[in-house]
């Protein structure tokens, strides 16, 4: 898997600011350009990457299990691309999160018979109407078919495919609903959104996402991983622990910095003007998330 690790690695990150949940870049999208590109991770997992949240697939003898699904009107490449690998259809999703990038096929897929599955506060979000601070964005509610019909509060359990399935609960980071899930015997591990991986991450502080949560879910990561265990993020190329080490490091940094100027009594604009992520920037800052927002977020999301 040389090879493909250096392929992966080289993925730029021009298209993330339109595949996360803002409306108007939702409404601005071209999808009908989008490809669904398929990398294969074992003999029966791959990463399909499209316009949203890196896809997660298991294929197997016992079902076919599918970890997120990008946005509605690329459904229908993303059946294709699963279709190129089995006939069958997709038994199981799982939503990392509740964010439309990860979950707006999942009308389309329940509707043709899956059964999809998520922590129990995913379901209350696609259920009610939500708002997205950093992005002032108003989301609707889900159709009742695209809600999860199966919720767990911190662990669920799989046994598919030849593999034992762990989907484990971490809070709260990304969001107040983040599930990563774990492939153990193909020691392969899908992060959802608490893993951006080459950019600075998107703190949904307004659905109950915190800095100090990312930093955790990175830690809870590394320590069941090892150095040949394959990582998927949210966003950006398969990773590897190393990576994962790079990427929580960087967030000990930039939050403690913050948090530092945040006890001094600093101001928003005061800490942002003393550029507390300056050594991160030319690394981090270039994809979704500029570094002056990024301050921002993190500074609205530590506790009260």
């Amino acid at each position: 898997m040389a090879d493909l690790y250096t392929v992966l690695r080289t993925v730029t990150f021009a298209s993330i600011a339109a595949t996360l949940l803002s409306v108007s870049a939702f409404a601005q999208q071209n999808f009908d350009k989008v490809e669904i590109k398929t990398h294969k991770l074992s003999d029966s997992i791959y990463m399909l990457v499209g316009s949203g949240g890196n896809i997660g697939l298991s294929v197997g003898p016992d079902a076919v299990f599918m970890i997120d699904d990008q946005y509605a009107p690329i459904t229908p490449k993303i059946e294709a691309a699963v279709k190129a690998i089995t006939p069958k259809p997709v038994t199981f999703v799982i939503n990392t999160h509740w964010h439309g990038d990860h979950t707006g096929g999942n009308v389309n897929i329940g509707k043709a018979g899956a059964i999809i599955v998520a922590h129990d506060n995913v379901r209350k979000r696609l259920s009610s109407e939500q708002f997205i601070d950093f992005m002032r964005a108003k989301v609707e509610s889900t159709a009742k078919e695209g809600l999860p019909v199966v919720t767990f509060s911190q662990t669920m359990n799989f046994h598919l495919n030849g593999d034992d399935i762990a989907a484990f609960h971490v809070p709260n980071a990304h969001t107040d609903g983040d599930s990563i899930i774990h492939f153990k015997k193909a020691n392969i591990v899908h992060m959802g959104d608490t893993f951006f991986n080459g950019f600075y991450p998107f703190i949904d502080y307004s659905s109950g996402g915190t800095p100090d949560g990312f930093i955790a879910a990175a830690e809870r990561v590394i320590a069941l991983a090892d150095d040949q265990t394959k990582i998927i993020p949210g966003h950006g190329p398969l990773a590897t622990k190393a990576d994962l080490i790079v990427y929580r490091n960087m967030l000990v940094s930039t939050i403690g910095n913050i948090k530092a100027l945040v006890k001094q009594g600093k101001t928003l604009d005061e800490i942002v003007a003393a550029k507390p992520t300056a050594e991160f920037d030319e690394r981090w800052g270039k994809g979704f998330v500029p570094a002056a927002r990024y301050i921002e977020m993190i500074t609205k999301g530590l506790p009260k």
